[in-house]
């Protein structure tokens, strides 16, 4: 089981990386503290950390820092808020190997998750299917049966999320959380819009309205 580190002090958003990244199959451990983060990379086994740079005590920057000077070259993807350039510049050349902004798409963040695990995480199919639908997250690349279908990449990312989970009820809650952020507001409308958009290239009979609970991709 691939074990994913989170340092982050901010509780919305780990409980957020938490459910997401244990939906896609992760085991996740969260601290909030700079000082725990060094200690459970040292100590214990993970395949990844993701990493806020604000964290107490110890800054992300030197718990990056410190971790790099003793050989430990678990890949890191740092999480933070600072949009600045020289931000950016020091976390990639402190050793990060990605680097997301907030307010960030959970697709997005596990797209970037998954490219610095593919050579561990070879639970996780690229190419994932459901009835005649194929869609291959590397390429970007939607077909229907025989047909190739063009999606933007909000459509890509719901109809990637609905496949992951194809047999199941998503709620509307669900969807928003996977696909617009952590940031989405929860009286939006915008998961049914974008159902009827996929709904048009797809064909009607593709994605089930499940009453009072959200959307469902048939399998």
């Amino acid at each position: 089981m691939t074990r994913i580190l989170i340092a982050e002090d901010e509780p919305g958003i780990v409980s957020f990386l938490e459910k997401g990244l244990q939906a896609a199959g992760y085991t996740t451990l969260a601290v909030t503290d700079g000082i725990d983060a060094l200690s459970l990379a040292r100590d214990e086994h993970f395949d990844l950390l993701l990493l806020d740079l604000g964290l107490p005590n110890i800054s992300g920057h030197e718990v990056l820092r410190r971790m790099r000077s003793r050989g430990d070259r678990m890949p890191v993807i740092i999480l933070t808020a600072r949009t600045g350039v020289d931000d950016t510049v020091a976390g990639l050349e402190g050793g990060a190997d990605d680097y997301v902004t907030k307010p960030f798409r959970f697709e997005e963040l596990l797209a970037r998750v998954r490219v610095r695990l593919r050579d561990v995480d070879t639970g996780t199919s690229t190419v994932l299917r459901a009835g005649a639908l194929t869609l291959d997250v590397h390429t970007r690349r939607a077909t229907n049966g025989d047909q190739f279908v063009e999606l933007t990449a909000r459509e890509f990312a719901l109809l990637e999320t609905l496949m992951r989970h194809a047999g199941q009820v998503m709620s509307r809650e669900q969807l928003l959380s996977h696909v617009w952020g952590y940031d989405f507001d929860p009286g939006s409308n915008v998961v049914d819009v974008y159902v009827r958009y996929l709904r048009r290239k797809l064909g009607d009979d593709v994605v089930d309205t499940v009453r009072g609970m959200g959307y469902r991709l048939r399998v």
